[in-house]
């Protein structure tokens, strides 16, 4: 009788991993859209209502992350130079990162022929965005003039990302110059965007229902072949990650003379964490300590990591690249090499607006399609069930991404301990 109640007690604790419970909606709503295909398209409305519930909250989270970033830096004038350093190197590393996610999903092409079963009214819907695109093309003054805000309030009330994004940037710098006057606001912000992040994690959990109805619709209106895609992506995605830490950030780290793989077995504990919670910001803490003990200094480690959680997510650069040219590639939409290059700049800006929290990749993906008009933002729900699976290589990968950087900034301006590092390799080695 206590072996069976035993088994019954740990059924239900892994009945309720949201990552089983995202499973089991998939796997569902796979039945669901192949055997009952009609009803299967009509379940698209529980995706639709998650993606809305997403997009409440996406300018107030995009504000207070990129402030909070650049305001917690505090004195610029004292930090200037180590705080523009770090913020070139994040743009750097993270344009790569774009770039190759984009030139891989392009090579790749897991969402070419994904709706070739379609129905007709699928067919429809892409004339209207294509047609909608075309409308929309004003060229490059009118891009730059959208970004400038008129009203930042209204800007905010009206979801306009990059507005919010400057003006965020703005305020950020404005409030870094403050320094200790302004730690106050940084502090009230940082607790407001906990709050935001509470709602994101309120509306994650219903992501399990968001999965099945979008999985329904999805092999309710493609058919079963469109896992054949889903899969490619996730393939693309996962293999595009494992080259970017292997050759990007292990030739980084080889110029700065340390090993990319003795890193991350040195950071093996955290990594586990961040597979664990598909968040690298679960690891924030005992990164910190990890770094310092590594041989970074203390105050290169406190500037440099927080900030890079909103300035430097390589993995999820490399996710937001690859599922916006899914998405094009999935409805047919035809992107030309200049659409792409400008595609790859707005990706630079919201890429930057995304927290390391579970979800966050999928929301700064909503707000970047919405955007940029030529890709439809709708076709976030083809991504609802795999996404979660992609969240744990997005999470691991910036994390290595934030480490790395840590310490390049810190053997940079030689505010590295190299004894303790020596230290660290010999009990690693033990």
């Amino acid at each position: 009788m206590n072996l069976l109640y035993n088994k019954g007690e740990c059924i239900l604790k892994i009945l309720k991993n949201l990552t089983v419970q995202v499973v089991l909606g998939i796997v569902l709503g796979i039945a669901v859209g192949h055997f009952f295909p009609t009803f299967g398209t009509e379940l698209k409305v529980l995706a639709d209502w998650f993606i809305k519930l997403i997009k409440m909250v996406i300018a107030p989270i995009i504000f207070f992350t990129v402030v909070i970033g650049i305001g917690g830096m505090g004195d610029m004038k004292k930090i200037g130079r180590i705080g523009g350093k770090a913020l070139l190197y994040f743009e750097i590393v993270s344009t790569i990162a774009l770039a190759i996610g984009i030139i891989v999903v392009n090579v790749w092409g897991p969402g070419k022929g994904f709706n070739m079963s379609a129905a007709d009214n699928a067919s429809a819907d892409v004339s209207q965005y294509t047609t909608a695109a075309a409308e929309s093309e004003h060229g490059a003054i009118a891009f730059i003039s959208s970004i400038i805000p008129e009203n930042a309030v209204a800007a905010m009330a009206g979801g306009q990302l990059l507005p919010i994004l400057l003006f965020a940037i703005l305020f950020g710098l404005s409030l870094a110059g403050l320094g200790e006057k302004g730690k106050p606001v940084v502090t009230l912000f940082q607790q407001l965007a906990d709050i935001f992040f509470g709602i994101v994690g309120m509306v994650m959990k219903i992501s399990p229902l968001a999965a099945f109805g979008a999985m329904a619709y999805t092999i309710g209106n493609f058919g079963l072949g469109s896992l054949s895609s889903l899969a490619q992506l996730m393939g693309a995605v996962y293999l595009t990650m494992f080259l970017f830490i292997v050759f990007v950030l292990g030739s980084i780290a080889k110029a700065f003379g340390f090993n990319i793989f003795k890193f991350i077995a040195y950071i093996k504990h955290e990594i586990l964490l961040v597979v664990g919670t598909s968040s690298s910001e679960s690891a924030l803490p005992s990164m910190m300590n990890k770094l310092e003990n590594y041989g970074c200094s203390k105050s290169v480690v406190g500037l440099v990591v927080p900030t890079g959680y909103s300035f430097n997510l390589d993995g999820t650069s490399i996710y937001l690249s690859m599922a916006a040219i899914f998405i094009a590639q999935a409805y047919g939409v035809d992107l030309t090499i200049w659409q792409e290059i400008t595609l790859l700049g707005i990706l630079m800006l919201t890429s930057k607006g995304a927290a390391g929290v579970t979800g966050s990749g999928f929301i700064t993906l909503a707000a970047t399609l919405a955007a940029f008009p030529m890709i439809p933002v709708e076709g976030i729900a083809l991504l609802l069930g795999v996404d979660r699976f992609m969240s744990e290589a997005r999470a691991v990968t910036n994390l290595i991404g934030n480490g790395v950087a840590t310490v390049v900034i810190s053997k940079s301006e030689k505010e590295f301990d190299a004894n303790k590092a020596t230290n660290v390799k010999a009990d690693t080695a033990a």
